[in-house]
């Protein structure tokens, strides 16, 4: 893939009409994310429940206690590999760029949401990219400590010092994980179509050229489906 549409992915397409409709997410990278989502928050539930005694009540979500205790690794097994789908899908998208440097140095109208004043982003903006690395750090992390952990499959191969290492590791990545988590779906929420691309896989064109313009014009440009100097209607 040129350097010119590095963040157009496959399936990306432009689909004429009124309004002008652009395909953002395939329905396997769909069902890709929302396992992991589901993932996500299951593994949020169940090791809450396990991290302190006022936050056990949520143990009944899984059958009690005993099965908290032993589901929770499979699902984290499961995140595991749904992760690295979504890895696989994104990951060069995801490559930070000159462009992302500006858009973080602008937050501040990034937060009062003076789009007009940013600089044109590809598929995904810097804040999108912040959360996607961070997710593949922490989710390493959660895993490689998980393991040591995981006292009936690895727990003869660790001493009780690298237990208790692995558990405080853990605790913390979990918990930065869960704020992440929080500032990826208020983020989702707080701009107005987001959520839909993720459930239904296309965005109006407006939308997008409001939001991932670079990334609009370079799908034009690759479809030819018009200039790229062409405003898509709403």
């Amino acid at each position: 893939m040129s350097k010119v549409d590095y963040d157009v992915e496959r399936g990306d397409s432009i689909i004429p009409g009124r309004p002008v409709r652009v395909h953002r997410y395939s329905g396997g990278a769909r069902v890709n994310h929302w396992i992991t989502a589901i993932s996500l928050v299951l593994l949020g539930l169940s090791g809450l429940a396990m991290f302190h005694p006022a936050l056990f009540f949520l143990s009944g979500l899984f059958g009690g206690g005993q099965w908290t205790r032993t589901i929770h690794p499979w699902i984290g097994v499961v995140l595991f590999f749904s992760f690295l789908g979504l890895f696989l899908r994104f990951w060069s998208a995801n490559l930070w760029q000159r462009v992302d440097t500006q858009w973080v140095a602008q937050a501040n109208d990034v937060l009062a949401g003076n789009e007009e004043k940013l600089p044109e982003v590809g598929k995904y903006n810097a804040g999108q990219k912040v959360v996607f690395w961070s997710m593949s750090i922490l989710i390493v992390v959660l895993i490689a400590s998980g393991m040591i952990i995981w006292q009936q499959y690895f727990g003869a191969y660790t001493t009780i010092e690298q237990q208790r290492w692995g558990l405080l590791v853990h605790s913390v990545a979990a918990v930065v994980a869960i704020c992440v988590w929080i500032v990826h779906v208020y983020a989702a929420i707080w701009v107005r179509g987001t959520i839909s691309a993720m459930t239904r896989g296309t965005v109006t064109g407006g939308w997008a050229w409001r939001h991932h313009r670079k990334w609009l014009r370079e799908l034009v440009s690759r479809n030819r489906h018009g200039p790229s100097g062409t405003t898509p209607a709403e």
